[in-house]
């Protein structure tokens, strides 16, 4: 019986005692294009798709880093605290200054007092809502390294508020109006969606 050229590659091989059909190798001869023993389709496993960032936190590619638009949303809420606690300070520290005009004009009538007693209220009440914010500031800042999308959102609504005290105070505020606008553009990117949104273990 006849099995063909075994020296063919195209040729039907004859097939070994012990052997199933369609694995007909034999013995110590390797197979074209597959280890011997492997199979189309089977054997290597896949790669693990890859993170963005360096993974996440208990994964294969280590802790997620924080995107540079976030560092520098930070940064920033910092910078705009600073400025909140300063503006605080020097309006409760005007609050004396009323007293002084209103003694220096000579002015004794219980309007003129009426009328200084309002202006220290305004003033403290600005001192006291920029103390507030500075504090909210803070807090966002700090939240940036762990916080989730509640934080991004917080972030972007206080950006919102700090755009619109900027404008509000022009042409002093245009800092303030400046770093709120970037606060939300950085921490609204897609990056920073991703950060804030990333899966913790």
């Amino acid at each position: 019986m006849s099995f063909g050229d075994p020296n063919n590659p195209y040729g039907q091989q004859g097939q070994q005692p012990g052997q199933q059909p369609g694995y007909g190798q034999p013995s110590g001869q390797q197979g074209y294009g597959y280890p011997q023993g492997q199979q189309p389709g089977y054997g290597y496993p896949q790669a693990p798709p890859v993170q963005p960032y360096g993974g996440y936190p208990g994964g294969p590619g280590g802790q997620m880093e924080m995107p540079g638009g976030v560092k520098a949303a930070r940064v920033m809420l910092w910078v705009i605290s600073a400025f909140q606690i300063l503006a605080g300070v020097l309006l409760l520290a005007s609050m004396g200054n009323i007293d002084e005009a209103i003694d220096n004009s000579g002015a004794t009538s219980a309007d003129a007092q009426t009328f200084a007693d309002l202006g220290k209220g305004i003033l403290a009440f600005m001192a006291v809502l920029m103390l507030i914010f500075a504090a909210l500031s803070i807090l966002l800042a700090l939240k940036m390294k762990s916080g989730g999308n509640a934080t991004r959102v917080c972030a972007i609504v206080y950006g919102a508020f700090a755009t619109l005290g900027g404008v509000v105070s022009l042409p002093l505020g245009i800092v303030t109006m400046a770093l709120g606008i970037l606060i939300i553009v950085f921490v609204a990117k897609s990056d920073g969606a991703a950060w804030f949104q990333r899966p913790r273990y």
